[in-house]
């Protein structure tokens, strides 16, 4: 008997891919490896550190610095926690929500993105490509409409400062990456 995708669920220190696609079900990005932090009911961390990436394009290129990668069955976006020098930089994807399936945590890339820095500021990315794919994709009105909702919601979240806009909450994801006895 097939096990519900929805309520699997992997465990802290597993190793597991990320995929995400494009609305037209291409191949948009995969990582090779993510180990899980934490999970809860709607949330899954992982973080990617040392891995390689594969564009839409082929194109390949290894991570060098930590990212904590917040995943949600229960949101329309994802954030990921660059920890560099500089300080802690945040990458969000407006993106279907996250599901795992045993092999790996998916979603849907839903072009918009927020990058938030580590002064709190942040700039809004890749408007254009939002408004092409619609039309290049056929977006449905109602996924447009919860993208741009969530947009606006991540952005209220970004500009609170609330979980995970926090240096304390990825610094004791990492230290707890540290201590899974992960080689760096």
């Amino acid at each position: 008997m097939e096990e519900d995708v929805i309520s699997m669920k992997p465990k802290v220190g597993d190793v597991t891919y990320v995929e995400t696609y494009k609305h037209d079900g291409s191949t948009h990005r995969t990582w090779s490896s993510a180990t899980i932090l934490d999970v809860t009911e709607n949330l899954i961390v992982a973080i990617t550190y040392k891995t390689w990436v594969v564009e839409s394009d082929g194109r390949r290129w290894f991570t060098r610095e930590p990212a904590i990668c917040f995943y949600y069955n229960d949101r329309w976006y994802n954030v990921m926690a660059m920890i560099r020098k500089r300080g802690i930089y945040y990458y969000c994807n407006l993106a279907s929500p996250s599901i795992y399936d045993g092999e790996a945590i998916k979603n849907i890339d839903y072009d918009l993105d927020v990058k938030v820095f580590p002064d709190g500021s942040y700039i809004l990315l890749d408007e254009e490509e939002f408004v092409d794919h619609q039309v290049m994709m056929s977006y449905d009105e109602s996924i447009i409409d919860i993208v741009r909702q969530e947009q606006r919601r991540l952005v209220n979240v970004v500009k609170a400062g609330n979980y995970p806009f926090n240096d304390d909450v990825i610094n004791t994801y990492f230290e707890k990456y540290l201590s899974l006895g992960e080689l760096i």
